[in-house]
């Protein structure tokens, strides 16, 4: 992407932000206890893999966080607690938040019993279809703490530019 062409301009982000709608609406009878758990690997054991079309969204995100001190990606030291939450507990890019972390149940979820595990699936599809078409030359998901680590300070947006 480059410079002329912000992420925020881009056609791809109006239709990753329709499919992160469409994945809210699906899921609005589930919840969770607002323990910050699952955003801790330590805990949760598990990392969401964000693909390429979303890392840019959550780049977008950061650099719009009022409440962060930089305006680059903060970086992942280890996988455990996500670099994006706050002191306070809550992401900082809630509303742009990817798709791994809009999906994942604890224990403690409530609602329904049987997961729509069909239209997850096809959601997910649909990212990873969109990230190969937005960024040709490296669409996959990777670790988030990976993404943030390869990062390193640097320009994520002209690393990402890299990957069209």
């Amino acid at each position: 992407m480059s410079r002329a062409q912000k992420w925020g301009d881009d056609v791809a982000r109006p239709a990753l932000l329709a499919i992160y709608r469409e994945v809210d609406a699906l899921l609005a009878p589930y919840g969770c206890e607002l323990s910050g758990d699952c955003c801790d690997v330590g805990i949760s054991g598990r990392e969401p893999a964000p693909t390429t079309v979303e890392i840019a969204e959550v780049l977008h995100a950061a650099k719009r966080a009022p409440h962060l001190k930089s305006r680059r990606l903060p970086l992942a030291e280890a996988p455990q607690r996500c670099a994006m939450l706050g002191d306070d507990g809550r992401c900082r890019i809630y509303a742009s938040r990817p798709f791994g972390c809009r999906t994942f149940f604890c224990e403690r979820m409530t609602g329904p019993r049987k997961l729509p595990r069909a239209a997850i699936l096809a959601l997910s599809r649909r990212i990873a279809e969109l990230s190969e078409q937005t960024f040709s030359r490296d669409p996959l998901p990777r670790p988030l703490s990976r993404w943030l680590s390869d990062a390193k300070g640097a320009d994520a947006h002209e690393a990402l530019a890299r990957n069209r």
